[in-house]
C-alpha cells in the first residue's frame, strides 16, 4: 500500500511493531458496508454545496459504490498492513480515482469518520437483535400457552414456597424479555444522531450541509456539539449494558433450565440435537449450552467493564484509547446473537415432564398459606392463622404426612373452625386457579398476559 494518509509531518517510516500495535483494520473491517455509505453520503454532499466539483463528487460515488460491490464478491481483499478499514478504503479509491480521489476527504477527519461508523453499524446490529428477542419471546409465550394447567412448585431461597403453573414462570421470563427489547430501542434512539461534521474536534471551515448528510443516512438529527460529537461513546456503554442486562435474564433462565434437567428435578428434558454427552460417563446428558450461556454472560459484562474503564479518564476529545472501544462492543453484540439464536431453538424444543412438575408441587407443603388464608376467610385473623397452619405442618412432618392427607379429626384437635371443606381449599389446583389476580398465575390470569405481552410485540417498530 502507499505511505499513511497522514506521513506528511514524519521523516521516518512507523516501525512495523507500532503499526500492528496501531492497526485497527483486523477488526474494524466489518463496518465496510457502513464505512462506504457515510462516505457516499459525505461525498454527494460535497459535490450538492459546491464545496468539490459536481462531477467529481459523482466520480467518487460510483468509486465508492465498485469498492463496495468488489468487497461483497469478495474481488477486493482487506489488506492487513492497513492502518484501518477508513484508511483502507481511501487509499484503494485513489488508487482507482488518482487526484479525484483525494478529494473525499475534504472536511472531515477520521475523529467523526470511526464516530459515524460505529453508530452505523450499531444500529444495523440493533435491527438484528431485536427481531431476535422478539422470537425468544414469543417461543416463551407459546410454551406459557400450552402450560396454563401444569402445575409446578414457585420458589423462594430455592425452597417450595407456592403454587404456581408452568406458564405463569415462563411469562416471568417473557416480561423481562419484553424489557430488554425497549431497553434495546432507547439505546437505538439516543445512537441515532449523526456526528459527522464534527471534523478531528472543532467542526470545518467549509459551508457542508450536515443535515443533508444526516437525511441521507436515515439519521433523525445531528449531534449538537462537535467536541461531544467526536468523543461521545454513551451509545457503545448503553447498548452493551442493555445486552448485559439481557445477557443476565438468558443466564437465569439458562440457571433454571440446568436445574430442571437434573435427576433432582427432573422437570425437563432437552433435546438430544441441543445437549451433549460424557467422554466417559454413558448415561450423561449435560446442557451444555445454557451452562455456555451462564459462562458467556460474565464475557459481556467483561465488555461493558471495558468501555466503561477506557472511558473514565479521557479528556476532550479524541484519544487513541477509543480504538478499544469496538472489540469490546463487537464482542457484546456477537455473543448476545450466538447466545440467543441457539437458545431459541432449545426451549423450543425441550420436553415438559408435567407428571414430575405436579409431583413436587405436592409436597414441601406449598398449600400452607392457603391454609391459613382457609381460616381467614372463616374470620380469623391472619397472624392466629399463620400460626396455627404452622402448627399443622409441624403435626404433618412428625406424623409423615401433609395436609391434604391429614384427617379432618387432627384439624378439629388443633382448631375447631376447620371441616371438610378445607380439603378442597388447599387442593393445589384451587391454590393455583383462584389466585387470579392481575399478574397471578391462575389460568385466566395468565392468558391475559400473553395476550399483553403479544400486544406489546405486535407494537414494536423497528426502523430500517
Amino acid at each position: 500500500m502507499a505511505d499513511k494518509m497522514w506521513a506528511g509531518r514524519f521523516s521516518k517510516e512507523l516501525d512495523k511493531r507500532v503499526n500492528d500495535f496501531n492497526s485497527s483494520i483486523s477488526f474494524d473491517a466489518r463496518m465496510y458496508r457502513q464505512d462506504i455509505r457515510g462516505s457516499i453520503a459525505h461525498a454527494t454532499m460535497l459535490g450538492d454545496t459546491g464545496i468539490i466539483d459536481k462531477s467529481e463528487s459523482e466520480k467518487i460515488v460510483e468509486g465508492l459504490s465498485d469498492i463496495l460491490s468488489d468487497i461483497d464478491s469478495g474481488k477486493l481483499k482487506f489488506d492487513p498492513n492497513a492502518e484501518d478499514i477508513h484508511m483502507f478504503v481511501e487509499q484503494v479509491l485513489t488508487e482507482r480515482l488518482g487526484e479525484t480521489g483525494k478529494r473525499l476527504h475534504t472536511a472531515r477527519s477520521r475523529n467523526d469518520q470511526v464516530a459515524l461508523d460505529i453508530r452505523m453499524y450499531l444500529k444495523d446490529e440493533i435491527i438484528e437483535i431485536i427481531p431476535l428477542v422478539m422470537k425468544l419471546t414469543e417461543t416463551v409465550c407459546g410454551i406459557a400457552e400450552n402450560n396454563l394447567e401444569t402445575v409446578m412448585p414457585g420458589y423462594t431461597h430455592l425452597q417450595r414456597a407456592q403454587p404456581i403453573t408452568l406458564a405463569h414462570h415462563m411469562m416471568a421470563y417473557a416480561n423481562m424479555f419484553l424489557r430488554d427489547i425497549g431497553r434495546l430501542i432507547d439505546s437505538y434512539k439516543r445512537m441515532n444522531y449523526m456526528p459527522l461534521g464534527s471534523g478531528a474536534l472543532a467542526a470545518t471551515t467549509y459551508p457542508i450541509d450536515r443535515r443533508q448528510v444526516s437525511a441521507m443516512l436515515g439519521f433523525d438529527d445531528i449531534t449538537q456539539n462537535s467536541l461531544d460529537g467526536v468523543s461521545d461513546r454513551d451509545f457503545c456503554i448503553e447498548l452493551c449494558s442493555a445486552l448485559s442486562v439481557l445477557m443476565m435474564h438468558l443466564s437465569r433462565f439458562s440457571e433454571e433450565i440446568v436445574m430442571w434437567c437434573s435427576w433432582e428435578f427432573k422437570f425437563i428434558e432437552l433435546d438430544d440435537a441441543y445437549s451433549t454427552g460424557s467422554s466417559i460417563m454413558p448415561q450423561k446428558k449435560n446442557p451444555d449450552i445454557t451452562e455456555l450461556i451462564r459462562g458467556k454472560t460474565g464475557r459481556v459484562y467483561g465488555d461493558l467493564n471495558t468501555l466503561l474503564v477506557m472511558m473514565k479518564g479521557l479528556s476532550l476529545a479524541y484519544d487513541k484509547d477509543m480504538q478499544e472501544d469496538k472489540e469490546a462492543i463487537f464482542d457484546a453484540v456477537d455473543t448476545v446473537k450466538l447466545c440467543i439464536s441457539t437458545f431459541i431453538p432449545m426451549l423450543a424444543t425441550m420436553k415438559v415432564n408435567r407428571e414430575n412438575m405436579r409431583a413436587a408441587a405436592a409436597k414441601g407443603f406449598i398449600n400452607a398459606t392457603d391454609c391459613a388464608d382457609y381460616l381467614v376467610k372463616k374470620g380469623m385473623a391472619f397472624r392466629d392463622a399463620y400460626k396455627i397452619t404452622g402448627t399443622l405442618v409441624a403435626l404433618c412432618i412428625e406424623k409423615g404426612t401433609t395436609l391434604e392427607e391429614l384427617p379432618i379429626s387432627e384439624y378439629k384437635a388443633v382448631c375447631p373452625v376447620f371441616d371438610d371443606d378445607v380439603y378442597a381449599a388447599i387442593n393445589l389446583e384451587t391454590c393455583v386457579n383462584m389466585r387470579k389476580v392481575p399478574g397471578g398465575p391462575a389460568p385466566v390470569s395468565v392468558k391475559a398476559q400473553i395476550e399483553y405481552i403479544r400486544r406489546e410485540l405486535g407494537e414494536i417498530f423497528i426502523k430500517e
